[in-house]
């Protein structure tokens, strides 16, 4: 089937699905595959369910004429969302980097939302499959797009850039992130960087952290139409970090001629600076006024446990459990250190695709860890397990097991980190802190 019928079709329904566990009536229901599931096998069911069409490759499951072949499901996806990504003249912003991705996406959204109705990527649906999902969401209302990708092997992020054509683009940074699947960090270089080579070779534009060398001289060896935010040298939009804890204040100085004012976020941790500064730095170049940025960036609230700082009726929680790896963690350790608060615990847990790295980094974070004061250190995970402990850290297998002990053995008037990567879930330990 052509991606021309294809789009008729869509254009018929009330969207797109890929999980016929949700509200699927009116939607298009595209059978993927994955490691674990075969969407095949919920054609029926979805049906029953009422949804518009099931887009199916095997033709053991067409049912009736509500099924609509194709030769391969996710790429008809693919196409689908390429080819509704065309029909709009809108600025589409591209974001990716190896941490802080989500947070910056997200401010970003709240900020252009001021001035633009503004479509943006949701929650981290920012790989082959959520980009796809998120384009077909675009509507005739939406003036600007927020497009997040992520990826954890080289030619990833220019798949998304030929999916989603993006004319602007912003890359956080680039660090130790998903190394089993980049190689080195060499390797997440040359694939965040695919980001600005399409940029390059379609006359986009780039936002460029100038405080990250390897971004700002890929900018200039490739020659890009770019703007530039940082903290020195020259940027068009400047930021200093002014306050750290509880929340992040930064003084900025942007626009031409500059105006200087200050930005104040709950969000936790002065590694939050570059992710507001870049949401203030897009902000300005669309023209969104400074109050509105203000205010934007004030009222932002971080979901999905995020660098929150939380009280509960036992301790004071600096939540951040949405994703880990070495540089996150880092910072996150140091910035736990320089946040004001006596009777400090730490809740780590595995820093996930690190591959052969793994013990070599697990381990520098123990000794990061060595040192301080901490009241209890608990550890969580098998990476953890394998490398050797003090005697006095508290290990554990995974999540299930920290919790069995946190009920027998509470844990009270502290202050504590919970950080580790996603796979991990140590949010669930929450309600007993």
């Amino acid at each position: 089937m052509s991606v021309k019928a294809l789009y008729d079709i869509f254009q018929r329904s009330e969207g797109v699905t890929t999980d016929s566990r949700h509200d699927i009536h009116g939607k298009l229901f595209f059978a993927l595959r994955g490691e674990r599931y075969d969407g095949h096998a919920f054609v029926r069911q979805s049906l029953e369910k009422g949804c518009y069409r099931a887009v199916i490759d095997d033709e053991r499951y067409a049912a009736d004429e509500r099924t609509v072949k194709v030769d391969n499901v996710l790429s008809s996806l693919q196409a689908l969302a390429a080819y509704h990504r065309k029909r709009f003249d809108i600025p589409v912003i591209a974001i990716t980097g190896s941490n802080g991705k989500t947070t910056t996406k997200e401010l970003m959204r709240d900020v252009l939302g001021r001035l633009f109705r503004t479509l943006a990527t949701e929650g981290n649906l920012n790989n082959h499959i959520g980009v796809p999902l998120t384009l077909l969401r675009l509507r005739k209302e939406h003036e600007i797009a927020v497009i997040e990708m992520g990826a954890n092997h080289i030619g990833e992020i220019d798949l998304l850039c030929r999916i989603a054509r993006p004319d602007h683009g912003l890359i956080t940074n680039i660090g130790r992130a998903h190394l089993e699947g980049f190689g080195s960090l060499q390797g997440v270089f040359r694939a965040k960087g695919e980001l600005f080579r399409y940029l390059k070779s379609t006359g986009g534009k780039a936002f460029v952290n100038n405080d990250q060398d390897l971004l700002s001289d890929l900018a200039r060896e490739l020659e890009l139409d770019a703007i530039y935010y940082g903290s020195s040298g020259y940027c068009n939009v400047r930021g200093r970090l002014t306050e750290d804890g509880p929340g992040t204040g930064l003084e900025v100085a942007a626009g031409n001629p500059p105006s200087v004012y200050n930005v104040k976020s709950s969000l936790a941790g002065s590694y939050n600076f570059e992710n507001i500064l870049a949401a203030v730095c897009v902000g300005d170049h669309f023209k969104v006024p400074p109050d509105q940025i203000i205010n934007a960036v004030g009222e932002y609230i971080p979901g999905n446990n995020r660098s929150q700082i939380m009280q509960t009726a036992r301790n004071r929680i600096l939540l951040d459990a949405y994703n880990a790896n070495p540089d996150s963690m880092r910072s996150a350790l140091l910035n736990f250190t320089l946040q004001p608060g006596e009777n400090k615990s730490v809740i780590l847990g595995d820093m996930l695709e690190l591959g052969r790295y793994e013990e070599e980094e697990h381990m520098e974070i123990v000794r990061l860890i060595n040192g301080h004061n901490y009241r209890e250190v608990i550890l969580v995970g098998s990476a953890f397990s394998r490398i050797p402990l003090p005697k006095d850290y508290i290990h554990f297998e995974n999540t299930g097991l920290l919790i069995e002990w946190l009920a027998k053995n509470p844990v009270r008037d502290r202050f504590v980190l919970l950080k580790g990567s996603r796979g991990i879930g140590l949010e669930r330990c929450l309600p007993l802190l």
